[in-house]
């Protein structure tokens, strides 16, 4: 059985302690882990510390370089990759393999994105005050970024956060999900063969209370980039003084279909938004709102939709659904289930299948004070609600404390630059499901969705600290 170290400055390290690692769907021991104490975490933060004056000291074209070579090698090991990342995560290996594609594309954009860092020309003459002078800005690193990441893209989540802060010429301490640490250690040790300095990138998984405490507190770290739920983001926010934070969490996703609709073309991409991954996507399709032209259609569809998936072990070619990533965690969504029942809901599907595995469910009234329809669920579950006109579907939509990503289907054009023009979000797809995201894309929320936005453009503009040079001919 594979045992994985700690990635310290350059090289394998031992942790404090080793652990086994369980596939979700059956709790079968495939790897053992190293987990970081506070000596590793120390090591790490010294060995980040001085790593950021070397990338500071690399050329744009060296940086790209470093971030090319780490695309094509995991171009080439993407089957590898897809099989851990299904492995730790329970993801079925059809979308491990999209996910290790994705991450791929990741760090080709970082690469690009690495070239592209540039200030702009202020036009000081603008000002009465100004004549005679003429003035540019720089983009330079922050130096020390901590990256905290989840379970539920272990490769692709991590990339999104390593490859901008690396592009802009920055060294990181990445703390992977403790249920899924492999990804963050294999991408680790595979910028390293592509070439990147010792320090630059030091990847130590160990208990929250631990590393992630630690990263937030230190004066070494001028800013920590997280995704997880919104209740970890606050506290972690609170922490981190006056350090810079980017924070992408929960939601809820909304989506509307109106009266409207290509339901073909909706029905399946709804489906699939709403049960990949078991539900565990931070834009997964939770709440539908369909008017009540179509309601019935629509309900009847997609519940045998959902009822068709096939259930199976992640490694297995036809699995289309496999598990949450905890017994725990399945049994929490199963409560929320049975609650909302309590309340009135109709209910399908939503059964215990194995240690970890929830059937793909579909509720129909549930109550808006109910937490399958209030809270983020991170399951395999949607919600059903009719509406007679789009200011409700909209109120309805809006009515959240999230707001990351929603959608609509319909045929009608002003109806959907209507619908997302008031939409309480960071993002707004016509005609696909908020579920729906590309690489290159800006990409967080609002509300209790977060704060910034990742993808490598606008994941360097976070990552980098504005210079202002001016000087005087006259």
């Amino acid at each position: 059985m594979q045992e994985f170290a700690l990635w310290i400055d350059g090289r394998e390290a031992k942790g404090e302690r080793v652990r086994s690692l369980r596939i979700p769907f059956d709790q079968s021991e495939f790897a053992r882990v190293h987990e970081a104490g506070a000596a590793q975490v120390e090591a790490a933060l010294e060995s980040a510390r001085r790593a950021a004056r070397v990338m500071r000291s690399l050329t744009a074209a060296e940086r790209g370089a470093i971030l090319l070579r780490a695309h094509g090698m995991l171009v080439a090991r993407r089957e590898e990759f897809a099989r851990v990342i299904s492995q730790e995560s329970g993801k079925p290996l059809r979308e491990g393999r999209i996910e290790a594609a994705r991450g791929a594309d990741t760090l080709l954009f970082s690469a690009n994105e690495a070239l592209r860092l540039s200030g702009e020309v202020v036009p000081m003459e603008a000002a009465a005050s100004g004549a005679g002078r003429m003035a540019m800005t720089l983009r330079e690193p922050l130096g020390v970024i901590a990256a905290i990441t989840p379970f539920n893209f272990p490769l692709n989540l991590s990339l999104h956060k390593i490859g901008p802060a690396l592009a802009a010429g920055n060294a990181v301490v990445h703390k992977p999900a403790s249920a899924t640490p492999l990804s963050g250690l294999m991408v680790a040790r595979l910028l390293s063969e592509a070439g990147l300095p010792g320090g630059a990138l030091n990847s130590i998984p160990g208990p929250g209370a631990v590393v992630g405490d630690a990263l937030t507190r230190d004066e070494r770290v001028a800013m920590v980039t997280f995704t997880g739920s919104a209740e970890v983001g606050v506290a972690l926010r609170a922490r981190s003084g006056m350090k810079r934070v980017t924070l992408e969490l929960g939601n809820n996703s909304a989506l509307i279909v109106h009266g409207d609709a290509d339901l073909d073309d909706c029905l399946p991409r709804a489906v699939s938004g709403a049960y990949a991954h078991s539900g565990q996507v931070c834009i997964s399709v939770q709440r539908i709102l369909v008017h009540q032209r179509v309601f019935q259609e629509f309900a009847e569809r997609f519940a045998a939709g959902a009822a068709g998936l096939r259930i199976g072990h992640p490694l297995e070619e036809e699995t289309q659904v496999s598990s949450l990533i905890t017994p725990d965690e399945a049994r929490r969504v199963r409560d929320w289930i049975r609650e909302a029942a309590a309340a009135g809901a109709r209910v399908s599907g939503g059964a215990a299948s194995g240690p970890a595995t929830v059937t793909p469910a579909l509720l129909l009234e549930a109550p808006e004070e109910a937490a399958v329809w209030s809270k983020e669920a991170f399951g395999p579950l949607a919600c059903l609600r009719p509406y007679d006109t789009l200011d409700e579907a909209i109120e309805l939509m809006n009515r959240s404390a999230y707001g990351l990503q929603a959608g609509i289907f319909t045929r009608d054009l002003a109806a959907a630059f209507r619908a997302a023009k008031e939409a309480e979000v960071g993002g707004f797809l016509i005609n696909d499901v908020p579920q729906f995201r590309v690489d290159q894309m800006p990409y967080g929320g609002v509300k209790m969705s977060g704060t910034g936005r990742e993808g490598p453009r606008y994941a360097i503009e976070e990552m980098t600290e504005t210079k202002l040079v001016s000087w005087r001919w006259s």
